[in-house]
């Protein structure tokens, strides 16, 4: 796919997160890898309104190459390219759900996300709490690398999701999942509830492999 094309498709899904809630204001980025280095949104810039043309690009050390201002969450992007050599894409939000449940007390801060559907699973696994850094605190970078080695969604404390995929398409199914989950954690909680097996996750797991 061209960059001029990837800068359109960034643009058409940053208006259908915006559009449908998932994103507000000049919350949230999204980036793609290209053979070079990557595109990402501006910074202080509204997804729902993005120009393909203002979209920035970097090297793959984060340098700014042309194109507007970057995301000052930039470093995020590059910190997950740098872990995940497979990702092709990478979305960061502020989803309200998903930001509600970075803010709670977690009783198991390496999975924040109960199994309650086989989507869930296969596109989201399991869901890792990154301690609360301010934002656009170049600490943050590390330990969003260290992270996502080995998760290709996060929760950033206080904060929202970062989630990667092998394709721009990946990346914002799967954020829309996870914010989707997070809604059905707080419908259900309090209610009994059935949850999928031990058995059931390794299903999916292996059939479905991440």
């Amino acid at each position: 796919m061209t960059e001029s094309l990837l800068r359109e498709r960034m643009a058409i899904f940053g208006k259908s997160l915006y559009d449908r809630g998932y994103l507000h204001g000049s919350s949230g980025n999204i980036s793609v890898r290209l053979e070079d280095g990557f595109l990402v949104t501006p910074t202080n810039s509204c997804l729902g309104f993005l120009d393909p043309g203002a979209i920035a690009k970097l090297d793959l050390s984060g340098r700014h190459l042309s194109g507007d201002k970057p995301s000052k969450e930039a470093f995020l992007h590059v910190s997950v390219y740098q872990a995940r050599s497979n990702s092709q894409a990478v979305v960061h939000s502020h989803s309200t759900h998903s930001v509600a449940l970075s803010c709670l007390q977690a009783a198991d801060p390496t999975d924040l996300l109960p199994p309650i559907t086989a989507y869930g699973v296969m596109k989201i696994g399991k869901l890792p709490l990154v301690p609360y850094y301010r934002p656009g605190d170049p600490a943050l970078a590390a330990a969003v690398q260290e992270t996502a080695t080995d998760h290709s969604a996060v929760l950033l404390a206080n904060h929202g999701p970062v989630v990667a995929g092998r394709s721009l398409e990946d990346a914002i199914w799967a954020l829309e999942e996870l914010e989707e989950t997070a809604k059905l954690h707080f419908l259900l909680e309090g209610r009994p509830t059935r949850l999928l097996t031990a058995a059931q996750v390794g299903e999916l797991n292996r059939v479905f492999p991440s």
